[in-house]
């Protein structure tokens, strides 16, 4: 079972990252784990910025626990200096958190290929993303702020990598009931035109599936109703579009270093998942391999 215990939120105090908010506070009350609710200030952080941070904070929680939920029984509002990228995996680092959970609102195309401060954070982080956006399919209620999380993808490899976002996977579907959905993509195009799939690639799709059903413990079907697919093509539209056609409401992708790196003009295929998944991403990256990290032990 994952342990979360220090939940890491980035917010730019506007209302379009109150949703992220949302969910830290209700795996934070989940888990019972202390949530660090943290704003960036490019400048200089004078009195003045602190006070006024300090009035805000204590206005969004309220906002988040009213009459219908309650907070996280341990709250604490950070503010730090810098480019919010850095800075914000910097103080990730410091607060040892176990997970990051923010907001993507989702850029254009032109834009997004210049990177953006979630991706720039994924790209960077010491521990695990959550990344929330506009549009999604939510399973975290915005008045009730319960956690309703029915149904979990996590796109398996048969890596390392994948392997942590299938612990993740499990964890959160044990704690909530999920279902959990396996998915393998194999890096071939078949042609439509195919009525028999050639003896090769039929002999890869039945050795991926008979790996889908061994990565699986025997306890969790005990509790957890298992579905494993595997499918043939370009990884992230697979992903994108079995997590469309069978309304996941989570998708768990496990990337690690240089393996999760923009590519040509195209992105990596967890960038295109996270910027056009139609539910929150978890990015499973394990604990303490951040840049930032990385940077602080030099």
């Amino acid at each position: 079972m994952i342990r979360l215990e220090r939940i890491f939120c980035p917010t730019d105090l506007s209302t379009e990252s109150d949703g992220a908010l949302r969910y830290a506070i209700a795996l934070a009350r989940t888990y019972e784990a202390k949530l660090f609710v943290c704003h960036c200030v490019e400048g200089f952080a004078d009195a003045v910025e602190q006070d006024s941070f300090a009035r805000k904070f204590a206005e969004l929680i309220k906002s988040h626990t009213g009459v219908a939920h309650s907070p996280p029984a341990d709250c604490e509002g950070v503010l730090i200096e810098g480019d919010p990228a850095t800075a914000m995996t910097r103080a990730a680092v410091e607060q040892r958190a176990d997970l990051i959970v923010m907001r993507s609102r989702r850029r254009p195309l032109a834009a997004a290929l210049l990177g953006s401060t979630a991706e720039a954070i994924c790209h960077a982080a010491p521990c695990p993303v959550l990344v929330v956006h506009p549009d999604e399919r939510e399973w975290v209620g915005a008045t009730s702020g319960e956690i309703d999380l029915r149904r979990i993808l996590v796109a398996h490899d048969f890596s390392t990598d994948s392997e942590l976002a299938m612990q993740y996977g499990l964890s959160l579907a044990q704690e909530h009931q999920a279902e959990l959905h396996l998915l393998h993509v194999l890096p071939v195009t078949l042609a439509p035109a195919l009525t028999a799939l050639p003896p090769a690639i039929e002999g890869d799709f039945q050795r991926a599936a008979r790996m889908l059903e061994q990565a699986v413990p025997d306890e969790a079907r005990l509790w957890c109703r298992v579905t494993q697919a595997v499918q043939a093509g370009q990884a992230s539209h697979e992903i994108l579009t079995y997590a469309g056609e069978h309304e996941i409401d989570l998708i768990c992708l496990g990337v690690h270093g240089a393996g999760f790196t923009m590519r040509a003009l195209f992105g990596s295929n967890a960038d295109r998942v996270l910027r056009e998944a139609p539910c929150p991403v978890l990015v499973a990256r394990p604990s303490g391999t951040g840049d930032a990290r990385e940077h602080q032990q030099e």
